[in-house]
């Protein structure tokens, strides 16, 4: 027999019925289903809700949080007694399998554990924290090894016969420290000082530790993410993997840092975990219903001028700047991106779509980047002069003796976007490395004996300067110095050359002028004239997570004809000319109907992909001029100028003798 089964054998005590009686009540289901799992060995969670706890037991609830070191542990053995009433016997099994590791996991949503008192930022732990239920959030940077370690170990007292547990401390590296005397709680002390421990009486346990770090997105300029050593055991090992954003539950604890020769060993806060949540801040913006309403609205009443619509949206992207329409419905659509779907082999199709801007100073680049990234519910703005290879992707640090992964800019990014400025800056090497993470979404690490595969579902916007005056004669490979295989994964490439124009100069120059003498006031609520940064992110956000379009048959028409044309004619941009484009006009056109409330890739979608592509080609297959893209600005009348170019583009895909049937 189990010893430790033996001793739990006993009448419990007090807190540990109170407990029990709670998790019949209000979790049988749970406890059911534990019984009924197979396999007698595995350590199973049991999820509560504090919130509960605190309705049912206000007192028992308070315990748990101000002493959550000793009353987690009871509540474990609640969760075993609990489980062995569900079976129909305290000492025998009728309805199911016993188990002996029944973990209780708190979940604090909603309850007075959310509150900032209880749960601090990383970089705002104190000692007053130390020893109480805390709720922490942040981003997995490092993950290491699953290791084992003795979680509990039974001694007898030679004197009295009397059985008790010894917990190692993690504070010591899991060290057993016996008692002074016997810790029987009989009448007469035995005050015995000789113990022996029990055969088979030790219980391992797995365990692991990971480190999170502070998200960027709450801290202020200048400020230093700060990160905390978290203690992850038993069920909870090999949930999270570096990158994740993760909210954890747990009870602060310190630990001693290594002994090095000549350095004072200090204590290093570490949170010993209850319970892991993971991607819940990767979720979408939260979006009122009547937000929703105010959405359709919107279209309601451009329902007759769609373009229209859609360009009041376009304004709201980077309004400090003026003009350049190509480049913000670019940043719309990059943004949004497509739909992701899986063909018959099983292999991915990315949904994200890629942005370079290719620019002559003072274009507006590095604004772009930066209001791209405020749009973002998760983003990472780095620069191609500070990166490295290590920087973007995975570093290899040994800590403790143990060699451990540190995420990237692109793997802290996945499920949102990393901008790289100056990308020319980047060592040629560097830049290889975010080839798989652009198209396979992956990165494939095999770094000091550490082989795995890191998620990188992130959208990538690049910016950088032409190598020095750009020949629109030359390919874009040869003015930017990014290699082929690096430009063709980008879905969307524009070249904004701050060629002289005496009128848009002057409008410019006055647009400024006007901008720095009007005075600050109130902000115009109507969506068809105004759309402010938290109305144009909910929206993005939306749209991407609401609406899945898919391909009408003159929509496929097109896009094919285009592409096959690009193929025969575009001999110089060869890097951009691959089936990647092909991809590239699906993802756009999805994206652009989701941008106009839509469910359905029609016609109107698929020319503006096209005319997309057709600003990022200096050689145009269809247009007979393809213009300045910094000097592109909204139109008064956009549904008559699209309706212009539509007849332009149709006329010369129906010129192609294989496609007479397009546009009619």
């Amino acid at each position: 027999m189990d010893i430790s089964l033996a001793a739990m054998d006993d009448p419990p005590t007090s807190p540990v019925k109170a407990l029990a009686t709670f998790l019949i009540r209000r979790h049988s289901d749970q406890l059911r289903s534990i019984a009924h799992s197979p396999d007698p060995k595995l350590h199973y969670p049991l999820f509560v809700e504090f919130a509960e706890l605190m309705d049912d037991d206000p007192p028992l609830a308070r315990l748990v949080f101000s002493h959550p070191t000793e009353y987690l542990r009871i509540f474990d053995d609640a969760a075993v007694w609990a489980h062995k009433i569900t079976l129909g016997d305290s000492k025998g099994c009728i309805n199911g399998i016993k188990k002996d590791f029944i973990h209780v996991r708190i979940n604090v949503a909603g309850s007075p554990l959310e509150w900032p008192e209880t749960s601090p930022s990383i970089g705002s732990i104190r000692v007053k924290h130390r020893g109480v239920l805390l709720t922490l959030k942040g981003t997995v940077i490092r993950s290491g090894a699953i290791k084992m370690y003795e979680g509990e170990r039974w001694y007898i007292c030679r004197k009295c016969k009397h059985k008790f547990p010894v917990y190692p401390e993690l504070e010591t590296r899991n060290s057993i420290q016996l008692p002074s005397f016997c810790p029987s709680q009989r009448a007469k002390p035995c005050e015995g000082k000789s113990f022996e421990c029990l055969e088979g009486s030790v219980v391992r346990h797995d365990y692991q530790e990971i480190k999170i770090q502070e998200s960027t997105q709450v801290l202020g300029v200048g400020s230093i993410p700060r990160a905390i050593l978290v203690i992850l055991k038993d069920d909870l090992v090999d949930l999270v993997k570096a990158g994740d954003d993760v909210i954890i539950t747990g009870v602060l604890s310190a630990k001693w840092s290594p002994d090095i020769k000549d350095v004072r060993c200090d204590l290093d806060p570490m949170l010993i975990a209850n319970r892991v949540r993971t991607n819940e801040l990767k979720a979408e913006v939260d979006i009122p219903d009547d937000i929703i309403m105010n959405f359709r609205q919107f279209w309601s009443d451009f329902k007759d001028t769609p373009l229209k619509g859609r360009n009041a949206i376009l304004r709201g992207i980077c309004p400090q700047v003026f003009g350049l329409f190509t480049v913000k419905l670019a940043v719309a659509l990059t943004l949004i991106g497509g739909v992701q779907h899986v063909d018959v082999s099983g292999t991915k199709v990315r949904g994200e779509s890629h942005l370079l801007l290719v620019g002559d100073p003072g274009t507006g680049k590095s604004q772009f980047l930066k209001f791209a990234a405020k749009l973002s519910n998760r983003a990472v703005i780095t620069t191609g002069l500070g990166s490295t290879s290590a920087g973007l992707t995975v570093a290899a640090v040994k800590d403790g003796g143990e060699w451990m992964l540190e995420a990237g800019a692109l793997v802290l990014a996945d499920g949102g976007l990393c901008c790289i400025d100056e990308v020319d800056s980047m060592r040629e090497h560097d830049r290889a490395t975010i080839h798989e993470a652009m198209e396979q979404q992956t990165i494939s690490v095999a770094k000091a004996g550490l082989v795995t595969t890191l998620s990188t579902r992130t959208i990538v916007f690049g910016a950088t300067n032409p190598k020095g005056h750009y020949d629109p004669d030359q390919p874009l490979s040869v003015n930017t110095t990014l290699s082929g295989p690096l430009l063709s994964r980008f879905d969307i490439v524009l070249v904004l050359l701050d060629t002289k124009n005496p009128e848009w100069d002057a409008v410019v120059s006055s647009h400024i002028l006007s901008e720095c003498q009007q005075e600050k006031g109130k902000r115009d609520n109507d969506l068809s004239s105004n759309w402010p940064l938290t109305m144009l992110r909910r929206y993005l956000q939306f749209v991407k997570g609401y609406f899945r379009p898919v391909l009408t048959k003159e929509a496929e028409q097109i896009i094919s004809s285009y592409y096959q044309l690009q193929r025969r004619s575009a001999m110089d941009n060869a890097a951009r000319t691959t089936v990647r484009m092909l991809e590239s006009l699906i993802r756009l056109a999805q994206a652009h109907a989701r941008l106009m409330f839509r469910n359905e890739v029609t016609r109107l979608d698929a020319i503006t992909a096209i005319l997309c592509i057709e600003s990022s080609m200096m050689t145009s297959a269809l247009v007979d001029s393809v213009g300045n893209a910094l000097h592109s600005n909204f139109t008064e009348n956009p549904d008559e100028e699209y309706a212009k170019q539509e007849i332009l583009i149709l006329e010369k895909l129906k010129s192609m003798d294989e496609f007479p049937d397009i546009g009619r």
